[in-house]
């Protein structure tokens, strides 16, 4: 009998590696965290990947640098089999060299060559110096020189201390410093941890011996607080906030936005800037959310430290086309900050979001397409004309003279406020609440203007105090709340976002326009809904970002829902290009998220107070809003895509009857660890598609097997209560034949299904269990004609028989 995936690694590959100079202390096992599944109502942590990278030695007691990926598959088959499914992994990893083997022979992938080869004896495989010798050539500098010092820094808290990705991420970026390069730009997704990443590089550069001063710069208080939050943890004091009165020049990492360094778009001279931090003052520095073009004249920064290493973060790296072609300054301020790949050169590591869900660091996503029949066409004068249209200030009728010829549905909140519109959405928004679990959700709706905020956060109270007077309920308060850059809202945002984050007995909805689009993290956002009409992928993305976060304790939350009511979700997928705003000389402006419409900013930026010119109340519209169907997210040639859940579930059922042809043989597959791995892992989405069907069908008291079985072959889910209950009496023939105490300790093990699905049965500890060692424990299961091994594994069996 061959060895299976486990066997072949121990028995055959583990030895042979040894023998060719891989210790133990060179094999590194990186295991994602696998994210959660919803069991019984509660979060439960499930079995995440498991990927061996080599490392290789270079200086005792520095730490091994990875540059390889190994994928071991089961003895009899193809050694080259793994090698496509490495050169996936290989970039996440960002190692140049991939090998696959079957414990026999192997085959190799390497970035120097570009080329595969297979067929070679693994007794022959590259030694650690042999892969070292071709590493440097490839990179261009040797291990021992000092510019490479950094790679082998070890982490502020051990290797614990991060993902991954986020190891990979850091890695690449210190490659290219050490080829000389100066300019680095990492686009990771929302919720991955940016800020981390920079902490920890600045760390390891500082023990290198290679930081002199840095400067941590963004354009959102928020964003100060956390980026101050994380280097305060790594560097201390030296770490620290620049206000307007200090400008912290004793501290080695200064955090700053561009308000506070006087270098934003409303001031004419950056005296704070020249007063306090003269040319070539920083070493490097950090430009967060680098996407957003320049805030007047923030370049300077960059200008002024041109020696420096910049590096640039952004969960959306931004490509700016339409620039004013007659305005040089305009010109050459987007040459230095508006065009990302441009300025920075590729990424060196890119970690998008459909890759951050498949490997459960992020929140999984389903979209709920919702179209308002009102949107589907435009409004003209004499629609107005014929209903109540009134100044929304004065309450005054509204003179004909003054209407438009006719409004589209991008203008409608902007220049039409209309509260039939507001009432119907709401009302469909607030009943899919209900349907999905109550009222109480933490929940973000994205707005037109702060007008149209006001009107949404106090419509969805009236509603819910409406449904708490019906089933006797006493509301919370401040449910629904108005959370906008508006100076006169009282409470301010400031004061209402720490209870939107973390209170359980309040603040559950949360109507904004871009004041929690980036730099808010709410990580149990559990919806995110659009009444916003967007032309912006960027601004797409940063909003949808605020829901991929996976809950605190992390992990706790599977899934979160996109709410889409204006077609936004046409976006996932699409490239982040922007048109050029024009502006007047000199300024350069972020596109607004309506053409026309005033920016409304986040906190740090002062919101905009003018006017708001020609806004008309118009009521006595008949508003209905229906159904457009349930998507959800995956990835398809690199990039998100949206499908429909049903044809997804076509495409998982399809695949499932490719591999695995029968009932039967998803049964016996489904009892072996590393069968069930290996095939859900050929399934879409790695098998977290198949979590993710399982909580939209509402299958959670089942096991995956049960939710295949029924999506492949017809069989009716049973839930594992219900399997463990059947247990007993289905297999009392075979009970009778065990001895009392041995079938005591089966019926206690079936039971254990019930609690968290077949895993259950395969942990370690499973006869530490109180009910399991009461009824006899593993003693009970000696000296019968199985051995206790295989006991359990026929036990598995006739749980999931019919």
């Amino acid at each position: 009998m061959s060895r299976n995936e486990d066997q072949t690694r121990l028995e055959l590959i583990n030895p042979k590696l040894r023998d060719r100079g891989w210790t133990e202390d060179l094999i590194r096992r990186e295991r994602t965290v696998g994210g959660a599944d919803i069991i019984g109502g509660q979060p439960r942590k499930r079995r995440g990947r498991t990927d061996y990278l080599l490392c290789l030695p270079v200086n005792p007691g520095q730490t091994p640098l990875a540059i390889a990926l190994i994928e071991a598959k089961k003895e009899a088959e193809f050694p080259t089999l793994g090698i496509q499914q490495a050169q996936d992994y290989r970039r996440r990893f960002h190692v140049p060299f991939v090998f696959s083997t079957n414990g026999h022979l192997f085959a190799e992938w390497a970035e120097d060559t570009g080329q595969t080869v297979d067929n070679l004896p693994l007794a022959r495989f590259p030694t650690p110096d042999d892969l070292r010798t071709r590493y440097e050539a490839l990179k261009g500098y040797s291990l021992s020189d000092d510019r490479a010092k950094a790679l082998l820094m070890p982490y502020k808290g051990g290797e614990a201390a991060r993902w991954y990705f986020q190891d990979a991420a850091i890695r690449a970026s210190l490659e290219k410093i050490a080829q000389g390069g100066s300019r680095v730009l990492l686009p990771l997704a929302t919720g991955t941890g940016k800020t981390i990443i920079a902490a920890q590089l600045l760390h390891k550069l500082a023990q290198a011996g290679q930081l002199r001063r840095t400067l941590f710069v963004c354009d959102r208080d928020e964003l100060r607080t956390q980026g101050w939050t994380k280097m305060h943890a790594i560097f201390g004091d030296n770490a620290q906030i620049v206000t307007t009165s200090d400008p912290r020049k004793n501290a080695r990492i200064l955090i700053a936005s561009y308000q506070t360094l006087n270098i934003s778009d409303q001031d004419d001279e950056p005296r704070f800037w020249r007063e306090n931090y003269s040319p070539g003052y920083f070493s490097h520095i950090i430009i967060d959310e680098c996407h957003r073009s320049a805030w007047g004249k923030w370049s300077i920064i960059l200008t002024d430290n041109p020696d420096a290493v910049h590096i640039g973060l952004t969960a959306t790296p931004r490509i700016i086309t339409g620039g004013r072609q007659d305005n040089p300054a305009r010109q050459a301020d987007e040459a230095i900050t508006a065009h990302n790949i441009e300025y920075f050169g590729e990424p060196v590591y890119e970690y998008p979001m459909w890759m951050g869900q498949e490997d459960g660091y992020l929140a999984a996503s389903e979209v709920v397409r919702r179209v308002v029949d009102l949107d589907q066409q435009e409004i003209t004068r004499e629609d107005i004309e014929q209903r109540t249209a009134t100044d929304p200030f004065t309450g005054q009728e509204v003179e004909p003279q003054v209407l438009e010829e006719r409004y589209t549905a991008q203008q409608y909140e902007e220049k039409l406020m209309l509260p039939d519109r507001v009432r119907a959405m709401c009302a469909d928004l607030f009943q899919h609440l209900l349907d999905t679990g109550g009222p109480h959700q933490k929940t973000a709706i994205f707005c037109v203007r702060d007008t149209h905020a006001t009107m949404v956060a106090q419509e969805l109270n009236n509603l819910y105090q409406a449904w708490c007077r019906e089933h006797g309920q006493w509301p919370v308060e401040f449910y629904a709340f108005q959370c906008t850059g508006n100076p006169n809202l009282r409470p301010p945002a400031a004061d209402l976002i720490p209870d939107f984050r973390g209170s359980n007995a309040s603040h559950f909805v949360a109507t904004t326009v871009d004041l929690l689009s980036t730099g808010v993290d709410i990580p149990n956002l559990e919806n995110v809904v659009f009444f916003q009409y967007l032309q912006s992928p960027i601004e797409f993305y940063q909003r949808v970002g605020r829901g991929t976060r996976t809950g605190e304790p992390r992990g706790s939350k599977l899934m979160f829902r996109i709410y889409d009511y204006t077609n936004v979700t046409r976006l996932f997928g699409q490239p982040f290009v922007s048109r050029a705003r024009p502006t007047r000389e000199g300024e350069a402006e972020e596109p607004s998220v309506v053409e026309g419409l005033p920016r409304i900013t986040e906190l740090g930026i002062p919101f905009t107070t003018r006017p708001l010119p020609g806004l008309i109340r118009v009521e006595g519209f008949d508003v209905h809003v229906y159904g457009d169907g349930r998507m959800i997210v995956v990835e398809e040639g690199g990039q998100e895509a949206l499908i429909p859940v049903e044809e997804y579930e076509q495409r998982l059922a399809a695949r499932l009857t490719e591999e695995v042809p029968t009932l039967d043989e998803l049964r016996g597959c489904w009892i072996w660890p590393d069968k069930r791995r290996e095939l859900l892992e050929r399934l879409p989405g790695d098998g977290a598609a198949v979590r993710l069907i399982r909580a939209l069908r509402e299958q959670d008291e089942c096991d995956l097997y049960d939710v295949l079985a029924e999506l492949g072959y017809g069989v009716a889910a049973r839930s594992r209560a219900e399997r463990a209950a059947a247990f007993s009496y289905k297999q009392r023939r075979w009970l009778r034949d065990l001895p009392g105490q041995a079938a005591s300790v089966l019926k206690t093990v079936a039971y254990q299904f019930e609690r968290g699905g077949i895993e259950e049965l395969e942990t370690p500890h499973l006869f530490d269990v109180e009910e399991v060692v009461r009824a006899g424990g593993f003693n009970a299961l000696l000296g019968l004609p199985l051995p206790p091994d295989k006991l359990i594994q026929e036990t598995k069996a006739r749980l999931l028989a019919p």
